[in-house]
């Protein structure tokens, strides 16, 4: 009969664990703040509110499978674009990371640079296209 306590208490548990975890999910779920620059100064207006689950889910991952170099850089001229990702629900506490945008001089790749955290990575072209549709809507490669 013991055992048999044990037992329920255990899946009692684990149903809490999983509801739980389940619940944490929804708070996951994220939005693209995204920024353009203003001419050639370094002002940003708000450009995009990217809120579809599977662009955004898109864009993460693409984020989170980039091969980061640890590098403090100086670039010519401003970012072209900055993200951000939110969290939609306000009382989830993140910090939010700034990616800074470049679009290469031959308008085929971007690079990105995480200025707090010193990172900084150029897409390959396959990359830079699907991340940049992502986030702007355009196409890189019809970019003057």
């Amino acid at each position: 009969m013991n055992k048999l306590k044990y037992f329920i208490a255990f899946i009692a548990i684990i149903s809490i664990f999983i509801t739980g975890c389940s619940n944490a999910t929804k708070d996951e779920v994220q939005k693209i703040e995204v920024e353009k620059r203003i001419g050639n100064n370094d002002k940003y207006e708000d450009f995009k509110l990217i809120e579809n689950k599977e662009q955004v889910q898109r864009a993460r991952k693409l984020v989170q499978n980039i091969k980061w170099e640890n590098a403090k850089v100086s670039m010519v001229r401003p970012p072209d674009y900055r993200f951000a990702f939110q969290y939609k629900n306000s009382e989830t506490v993140a910090k939010a990371v700034l990616y800074e945008l470049w679009i290469s001089p031959n308008k085929d790749k971007i690079e990105l640079v995480i200025d707090a955290e010193s990172k900084y990575a150029q897409l390959d072209k396959k990359k830079s296209a699907e991340l940049f549709e992502i986030l702007t809507g355009g196409k890189l490669s019809e970019l003057k």
